[in-house]
């Protein structure tokens, strides 16, 4: 397997879906459409909605349905996660993705409201997209909702910000940030694609386990990143978690640690991934990627 042919055959088809999906920038409200896609077709590695596809791909003998516009959803969420999570409120950054943030390429009010409308439109392409199948879009909304809200995405990040400002985090609390913020999503991208694929029960929630472990491996390796890394090369401020004190794994571990915790994690989800059903071996070389990536 051509593993960078692959991938980018994945990302072109997830490109053209953010296209197609997203309102037109001419479209009123323009500023805000034109925000939305700023933020939406800035790059980035299109991890979440790749693995949408991927998921679903494993049980492509049946598939119940097109993957494409629940990977864009995710998409959507993330991005507005993102948006938010830039803000001056928030970590306060001005590059993502290798360009000005959107509240600095736009403003702080027109940034703050394009991720609203991203969260919104994502749950609205998941019940128009799926509309035919009733059960699946409730379970992909309810999936994706679960993923989000305050028990997971958002309220791992809550905690986040108040490591920042409470010292002495314990890594029992920075497990939780990295389970939330960061793998919740991931673990939500990989069962979704598992349900447009027409996955049983057992491979969804096996899928979720893959994911829990993978997101925890990619934060880790985030955090050795923002240690080592040059902003050039990562496409955003590099050095700021220890600028803000912030918890994490290099911090409170060490960075020969964090690189060993990083790797166990992302070996668990591998092995995971390889005892589903299909042809898991483009899951695989993605994980294997993802725990070696520079970026």
């Amino acid at each position: 397997m051509d593993f960078a042919a692959a991938l980018q055959s994945r990302v072109s088809r997830v490109e053209a879906g953010i296209d197609r999906l997203l309102p037109p920038a001419s479209e009123p409200s323009s500023r805000l459409h034109g925000a939305m896609r700023y933020s939406m077709q800035a790059g980035g590695k299109r991890l979440r909605p790749v693995l949408v596809l991927a998921a679903c791909e494993l049980f492509e003998s049946a598939p119940r349905a097109d993957p494409l516009p629940a990977a864009v959803a995710v998409e959507c969420v993330h991005t507005y996660s993102l948006v938010h999570d830039d803000l001056p409120c928030m970590d306060d950054d001005s590059l993502r993705r290798g360009r000005p943030t959107a509240h600095v390429a736009y403003d702080e009010a027109t940034a703050l409201l394009a991720g609203d409308a991203l969260l919104t439109h994502a749950f609205a392409i998941l019940s128009g997209s799926y509309s035919g199948d009733s059960a699946l879009a409730a379970s992909l909304v309810a999936e994706l909702a679960e993923a989000a809200g305050s028990r997971r995405l958002i309220g791992g990040q809550m905690e986040d910000l108040l490591a920042e400002r409470i010292p002495g985090a314990t890594p029992e609390t920075l497990r939780f940030i990295h389970l939330n913020k960061t793998a919740a999503m991931i673990e939500a991208s990989l069962a979704m694609g598992g349900r447009c694929g027409g996955a049983p029960a057992a491979s969804v929630e096996a899928l979720r386990a893959s994911g829990r472990e993978l997101g925890l491996a990619f934060q880790i390796v985030d955090d050795i990143l923002d240690a080592t890394a040059d902003t050039a090369t990562l496409g955003k401020t590099a050095g700021k978690d220890a600028k803000a004190g912030k918890a994490t794994y290099v911090s409170l571990h060490g960075l020969d640690a964090a690189r060993r915790i990083a790797r166990e994690s992302s070996d668990a989800a591998i092995a995971g991934l390889r005892r589903l059903p299909g042809d898991t071996g483009f899951l695989a070389a993605l994980a294997e990627s993802l725990v070696n990536r520079t970026h």
